[in-house]
């Protein structure tokens, strides 16, 4: 709840890979309360009322992945909002001509990449965003794994990095009222 407050207003991106981790670790937790406080909340040295909006917070993510279905796979609304925002910047920067020359030349040259990617993702439709989102968590998960990484697939990560670095930016741009065109 902390990290969240804290990188929604700072990075986007960050807060959306961020939720995708507390969505695992709930799943992980087998959606229960006492392996939430025993595995996570104990950890945080924070006052007791702190603690307990921690608590909340957990039981309502909880909630509402049971309500919305998301038990096994998948992302609660909340974070589905959020990347449809993501996708709707990232579509409004591609037809912008003032920004053509940088986020356009970006996008050119990650597009390979988000092509490679989407064609292995098994003809699942999900915009080029959440398969940028997911290549970068799937890489998270691979690195805390201590899995090797070739060249050309940290390659591929850093250029997508770099296009959704560019895309966080405009997103807290846009937040502050310094629009983007």
């Amino acid at each position: 709840m902390i990290t969240a407050r804290q990188t929604k207003k700072e990075n986007i991106v960050e807060y959306l890979l961020y939720m995708w981790q507390v969505e695992d670790l709930i799943r992980a937790c087998h959606f229960s309360m006492d392996e939430i406080e025993s595995r996570i909340i104990s950890q945080y040295e924070q006052p007791e009322e702190i603690k307990r909006e921690i608590r909340q917070w957990y039981q309502e993510l909880i909630d509402m992945m049971r309500i919305e279905g998301v038990k096994e796979t998948g992302h609660i609304r909340i974070n589905k909002n959020v990347m449809a925002e993501l996708t709707d910047l990232h579509l409004r920067l591609l037809k912008s001509p003032q920004e053509a020359a940088v986020y356009g030349a970006l996008y050119q040259k990650t597009l390979p990449a988000i092509v490679q990617l989407r064609s292995k993702s098994g003809g699942k439709e999900v915009s080029e965003i959440e398969t940028c989102l997911t290549a970068v968590y799937g890489y998270v998960l691979l690195k805390m794994q201590r899995t090797e990484i070739s060249a050309e697939t940290g390659e591929a990560i850093r250029q997508i990095s770099n296009l959704l670095a560019f895309l966080a930016a405009g997103f807290r741009e846009e937040r502050n009222g310094t629009c983007l065109n």
